[in-house]
């Protein structure tokens, strides 16, 4: 199945004229095996996990086979003054397929009470405790009951939710680098955010577990074609063809160390991560935006000991951590020779070993080599910060299947 789905698709969906996806036929051994992931406690409403384990009513073998991580929460413009019968089509791009889905709405951001009172998943309806319509509180998030609907790997999934009463804020992920649209009376509009939907998990008994990438801009995807779904993880969940899940919880100038674009990162961590169904791998990939922008994060030492807190909360919950070094940016417009020397040591660090279980060495794989604190021209999206498709397709070539995957943490990374 093409990884790129035309517009066209999403209106015919949208129509309900569709047909539904043929049941895929997985293929391809198991790369461990072992139990799954441990639940995951709800720790309250603003950091609320999703248990990776099935909710009421379902059986069976569930992994996250997309998610994004929740940004912020914004005022809808085209919401107007009579948000009625608000329609909102999300398309999302599976990594593995499955004969059932479930899906995790969140409010994250929202200040009041979220009323959705139709839901479907390539136009089958989904319900929540047996019922059509669920209120998600201020702050909150829920996971609906299972709908028994093929899902294809490697393949466009519509989730529509119907809002009668959105009072706001909506709570959103942003440049999201795929078309989704809006609906109501006045007609339909394309837009580049997911509003509310934050993880679909399917029911399947091939994969064999999920890996999250866990970043900024970088993981997010920014440069990279829209609708192309060429991001990194895009390009590693196509070499594992189905037999493992991937899962992209990058956020474009998210920071470790302090909130801005989304929470910061040692914030997040417990949702975005260890809340993932399935979740047995993380790639960390994160440092860049403390560094760059203000204020500028000068000392290294606390830029790593942030990452080797992650791993030690990964290896708690059984996780195995993989970590990125930082990529070059000269040339980009707030660039300076200070923040390029944090950014060596701290690659020196990674490099040296005892932050990740395994090192990925992002910068080696994109830098200019007559130029190492720029990226290589073939791989620059033209803003010398971020990469366009060719580059992100060389990061996710680059992982080692066999090592990254392995089921136990190393005991190197402390």
């Amino acid at each position: 199945m093409p990884r790129r789905q035309g517009y066209a698709l999403l209106i015919a969906l949208v129509a309900g004229t569709a047909a539904l996806a043929a049941v895929v036929a997985f293929a391809g051994s198991l790369l461990f095996s072992g139990p799954g992931a441990k639940p995951v406690a709800a720790p309250g409403p603003q950091g609320a996990a999703r248990s990776p384990v099935a909710p009421a009513h379902s059986t069976g073998h569930w992994l996250a086979t997309w998610a994004a991580a929740p940004v912020r929460g914004v005022t809808d413009p085209e919401q107007g003054t009579d948000p009625a019968l608000r329609t909102i089509h999300n398309v999302v791009h599976t990594s593995i397929g499955g004969d059932a889905a479930r899906i995790t709405l969140s409010n994250l951001f929202g200040t009041h009470p979220l009323l959705i009172d139709r839901v479907t998943v390539n136009t089958l309806p989904v319900t929540f405790r047996s019922a059509p319509a669920v209120t998600v509180a201020a702050g909150g998030q829920i996971v609906s009951d299972p709908v028994v609907v093929p899902v294809a790997a490697d393949a466009d999934l519509v989730v529509t939710l119907r809002t009668p009463t959105a009072r706001g804020p909506v709570t959103v992920h942003p440049n999201s680098h795929q078309t989704s649209s809006t609906e109501d009376a006045r007609g339909t509009r394309p837009t580049t955010d997911w509003r509310y939907l934050s993880a679909v998990d399917v029911r399947g008994d091939t994969a064999a577990g999920t890996l999250v990438a866990f970043g900024d801009s970088l993981t997010a995807g920014s440069g990279s074609t829209t609708d192309a779904n060429s991001r990194w993880p895009d390009v590693l969940a196509d070499r594992l063809h189905g037999r493992y899940a991937v899962v992209n919880q990058g956020i474009a100038g998210n920071r470790l160390l302090r909130d801005g674009a989304g929470p910061r990162a040692l914030d997040r961590f417990e949702r975005d991560v260890l809340g993932v169904g399935g979740a047995r791998t993380v790639v960390i990939a994160l440092g860049i935006n403390d560094i760059r922008a203000i204020p500028h994060e000068t000392d290294p030492a606390r830029i790593t000991d942030a990452l080797r807190t992650l791993t030690q909360r990964a290896h708690a919950r059984g996780l195995r951590v993989a970590g990125a070094t930082l990529m070059p940016y000269e040339g980009y417009r707030t660039w300076t020779p200070a923040q390029n020397a944090v950014r060596i040591r701290v690659n020196e660090t990674i490099r040296a070993g005892g932050v990740f279980d395994e090192v990925l060495d992002f910068e080696r794989a994109v830098r200019d080599p007559s130029r190492p604190d720029r990226l290589l021209p073939a791989y620059d999206s033209g803003d010398h910060l971020h990469l366009n498709d060719a580059g992100y397709q060389s990061l996710g070539s680059l992982i080692d299947l066999k090592g990254l995957l392995r089921t136990q943490p190393s005991s190197d990374a402390l």
